[in-house]
């Protein structure tokens, strides 16, 4: 993991070698590959997430009396947490696992040996555009998923416990800070240039065949998840527990 870390880390300093000579043209089409096409599911699940929260909530808020703090806890738990952390999953199972799969097939068949012959860095090719690509756009995901979790926790608070959409809001709007959206937006940039870094690694790394492809397409997706999820830990520390 470790070994993997580091690598990564100069895959990262070489493809910012290369951040003012990328293509926009290729960053564009990166970006609908990425955030663009995974868009349904990430709001999908932000949805049901937040959905099945509060449902498990607002029962016990009603029967303490707290029903108007549903609003916010919601809002809070999908600001901080759920929308950062589930798009990003969604699209590093989606997209991630798509940038591996890519780039280690033209491993494979010599693509790559094909560009260093013609004295272009694979890394500026390949990484730079994935890498800005996901860096700017999964935010963007990120706060739509979190205007859907908040609106799809109003609508099943108002159909579970009839809690009026209004004090839904209010207990949402007070609850709301911006330092809040400003670090679920930091998130979003974090966790997709890390997944777009993470898989393309991987998939840099395969020699083989067709099967090997198929094995680093695995592991991209389960080592990008566990670097999301120690990356969101150690966001948190920064920011939520050292003042």
């Amino acid at each position: 993991m470790l070994e993997f870390l580091g690598l990564c880390v100069q895959n990262l300093i070489k493809s910012i070698k290369y951040l003012f000579r990328v293509r926009f043209s290729a960053v564009l089409t990166q970006a609908a590959a990425i955030s663009y096409d995974s868009l349904p599911i990430s709001l999908i699940i932000a949805f049901i997430a937040a959905a099945v929260i509060a449902i498990q909530v607002s029962k016990q808020f009603l029967m303490s009396g707290a029903e108007t703090y549903i609003g916010g806890t919601i809002a809070i738990v999908m600001i901080r947490e759920i929308a950062p952390g589930f798009a990003a999953l969604a699209i590093g199972a989606r997209a991630g696992t798509a940038i591996s799969a890519e780039i280690a097939n033209m491993q494979v068949t010599s693509q790559v040996d094909a560009l260093k012959t013609l004295k272009v860095d694979p890394i500026g090719y390949y990484f730079t555009p994935r890498i800005l690509a996901a860096a700017i756009t999964v935010p963007m995901v990120v706060l739509l998923a979190e205007f859907v979790g908040i609106t799809g926790g109003m609508l099943v608070s108002s159909l579970t416990i009839n809690l009026h959409p209004a004090r839904y809001l209010h207990s949402a709007w007070l609850w709301m800070s911006t330092k809040d959206i400003y670090i679920s937006l930091f998130k979003g940039v974090i966790f997709g240039a890390l997944m777009a870094l993470v898989c393309a690694t991987r998939g840099y790394q395969t020699h083989g065949g067709a099967k090997d492809v198929g094995i680093s397409t695995t592991q991209a997706a389960i080592l990008s998840t566990i670097y999301l999820l120690v990356a969101d830990f150690l966001i948190d520390l920064v920011f939520y527990i050292i003042k």
